[in-house]
């Protein structure tokens, strides 16, 4: 069994060893902030994060506080529970999403950019070396994020179609069609992501608003029939709750979990609207508004103790009911494409910082460069998502299954904040565990009352994460081996081009441009071209693309020429983790430094590695395969660097790993 694999894919070694952007931790400037912009401007930039940040957050009162309810022991302390769980989830809220994302985690960006990737890129850059304990960290997080991007459409769109169980009069008749529909709903959702969305995405952020606006109301009706429940913002009743459930207090905490899923979008998402829209937006419209809808289900359950059976549809006058369905199920579908989108925006993170092989990333707006599709991940979720459907049918099934990849992430995202503060931001020691130590014990906490579920189907995310570690462990020591070995068994540049003066070969007119990972090495393609076309050409190029560890280049630094010998010369390109490389674009900026030449009479060598297993060095052979398998599946380097085709030649050889 053998696989392909050009210079170009050793990635991760280029980024570990390219020169980052000068980093000051909380001062980038995300690229569509709202600074400058007048009050109409950011007023748009918070309705727009309202659509898109706060959307899978939004759809948590359709399940959590009935999962919290359901698992709770009420006895004689009904009353208790029903404060106590309110209790527990607004001070969640204001715990996990406020104080951790919101006040502190929100100033640890990477130049503007957030999320577990752009973390993991940030705290590499503060140790100032390559750590396989923050790379451990980088690669579990972004793992755990793919389980999210499967079960979160998976569970939104299914608790919003449940609603037809309930509706009035044709409630029991259409129960049979409720999985049926949304599963159609969800290929539907799927299958429309290679158009692209942004002509859907400008009714993400109003259809939200009104969504969060109608919950609020919900809420607030139920709230002036019972106002008792406004004890439960006293963290006194989640305390007293705890203890008096005991060890089921502890597995308790993974269902009020549910109710902060989402909460890692405002760090993630920061880069795409800027901190102050977003901190705007929840503290004085999406946190009043979950707080006013839990507050409302609570009183009515205080009410009505039926009502804990599904206290949101309970909430519902029937002359309302059908409305706010298909607003819920509108809105489970924005959270749904929020989370796919993420999901390719992680994916142009992971390929450009060498943690997956190149993918196929295609463009699906002229005019905006963060609208993506990534194909073969649209059909890997697609997959994930019918088959946790067929699993767990039920929303309350799916809820099990949910907690355990949300708290991993945010467990991650506290662990690499460690690496930030104590080296990016000079705190000391004590300062730094004192800071973290409140975050670290709430995510241990949740993480560990959600890992008490993998009988309940917690296997599957967790399964799903290990899937993918192993595939960009995999990915990552492969590259790595197979650079070694390349070193090993290739020629010093500087040594082939005094081999040349000393015996010139036949020359051929034009340019020609090698590409390479380690410009140090002479190409395996220059070498090829030597040895079996005995030509050189007048002019060569020996091209490497570097991905920093920042989100993008300034283009005046894109490129980067040094001159080796009248007939060398080394060209890097740097790019960040969060662009997409463009050799000709970037090639066209070699005018201003006095390298000129006509990319249509210009050769591209691209050197080609086939790859076949060996069990004598390296990996197991179990690994060999599965890393030939990636190399074999891996997008074209052509395409990938938008190299014209027929420019472009390929030289070979055969080595193994």
């Amino acid at each position: 069994m053998a696989g392909t694999l050009p210079e170009t894919t050793d990635a991760a070694s280029a980024a570990a060893s390219s020169t980052p952007a000068t980093a000051d931790s909380a001062a980038g400037t995300p690229h569509a902030g709202g600074h400058g912009r007048g009050g109409a401007g950011k007023i748009g930039l918070i309705v727009g994060a309202i659509g898109v940040v706060f959307g899978d957050i939004g759809t948590s009162p359709l399940y959590a506080l009935r999962e919290a309810l359901a698992h709770s022991r009420s006895g004689g302390q009904a009353e208790l529970a029903v404060l106590g769980t309110v209790s527990l989830m607004f001070w969640a809220l204001i715990l996990v999403v406020t104080v951790k994302y919101v006040f502190f985690l929100m100033r640890a960006d990477n130049k503007g950019e957030g999320g577990t990737l752009a973390l993991m890129a940030l705290a590499q850059h503060a140790i100032g070396r390559r750590s396989g304990l923050v790379f451990l960290f980088g690669v579990c997080g972004a793992a755990m994020f793919y389980g999210d991007g499967a079960l979160t459409p998976a569970v939104s769109v299914l608790s919003a179609v449940e609603g037809l169980r309930d509706a009035p009069g044709v409630g029991r008749a259409l129960s049979p069609f409720v999985l049926p529909i949304a599963a159609a709903i969800l290929i539907g959702l799927f299958m429309v992501q290679a158009r692209g969305t942004a002509s859907m995405a400008r009714a993400f952020g109003p259809i939200t608003t009104i969504w969060f606006l109608v919950m609020a109301g919900l809420g607030l009706s139920h709230l002036v029939d019972n106002p008792e429940i406004l004890r439960a913002l006293s963290p006194h009743y989640g305390v007293l709750f705890l203890i008096d459930n005991g060890f089921l207090g502890f597995v308790l905490l993974g269902s009020v979990f549910l109710a902060v899923t989402g909460a890692e979008a405002l760090y993630t998402d920061m880069g795409h609207f800027g901190k102050a829209p977003i901190r705007a937006g929840w503290l004085w419209f999406v946190l009043p508004c979950l707080t006013l809808t839990y507050l409302g289900q609570g009183a009515m359950v205080l009410g009505d103790r039926a009502a804990a059976a599904n206290p949101f549809w309970a909430m519902i006058p029937d002359p309302l009911y059908w409305p706010v369905l298909v607003l819920a199920t509108l809105a489970t579908i924005i959270a749904s494409q929020a989370v796919i989108t993420g999901a390719f925006s992680l994916t142009q993170q992971a390929v450009q910082l060498g943690l997956l092989p190149r993918l196929t990333i295609l463009q699906t707006s002229e005019s905006q460069a963060g609208q993506i599709y990534v194909p073969g991940v649209n059909m890997m979720l697609l997959a994930a998502v019918l088959v946790l459907l067929v699993l767990f049918p039920t929303s309350s099934q799916l809820a099990g299954a949910y907690g355990v990849s949300v708290t991993g992430a945010m467990l991650v995202d506290t662990l690499l904040a460690f690496f930030i503060v104590r080296r990016l931001w000079k705190w000391s020691l004590p300062l730094s565990l004192l800071a973290l130590a409140p975050f670290l014990v709430i995510d241990l906490a949740f993480f560990g009352s959600n890992l008490l579920k993998v009988p309940q189907g917690a296997w599957a995310p967790l399964l799903l994460g290990g899937i993918l570690v192993l595939i960009m462990w995999t990915w990552v020591r492969g590259t790595r081996i197979l650079t070694d070995k390349t070193r090993k068994d290739s020629l010093p540049l500087t040594d082939l081009i005094e081999m040349l003066r000393a015996r010139p070969p036949h020359r051929a007119p034009g340019t020609a441009i090698f590409l390479t990972s380690d410009p140090d090495i002479a190409p395996v393609a220059l070498m090829h071209n030597l040895k079996h076309n005995k030509v050189l050409h007048e002019k060569n190029i020996i091209l490497t693309v570097r991905t920093t560890d920042r989100p993008r280049v300034d283009p005046a630094k894109r490129v980067s020429i040094e001159p080796i010998s009248e007939d060398f010369k080394k060209l890097t390109l740097s790019y960040g983790f969060m662009e997409q490389p463009n050799v000709p674009k970037a090639l066209g900026l070699c005018r201003r430094q006095g390298l000129k030449f006509d990319i249509m009479s210009t050769s591209f060598f691209l050197g080609r590695r086939s790859v076949v297993p060996s069990a004598a060095a390296g990996m197991p052979l179990w690994q060999d395969r599965i890393f030939i398998f990636l190399m074999r599946n891996a997008a074209n380097p052509t395409d990938f660097f938008r190299i014209p085709p027929g420019r472009v030649v390929e030289l070979g050889t055969q080595v193994s790993v």
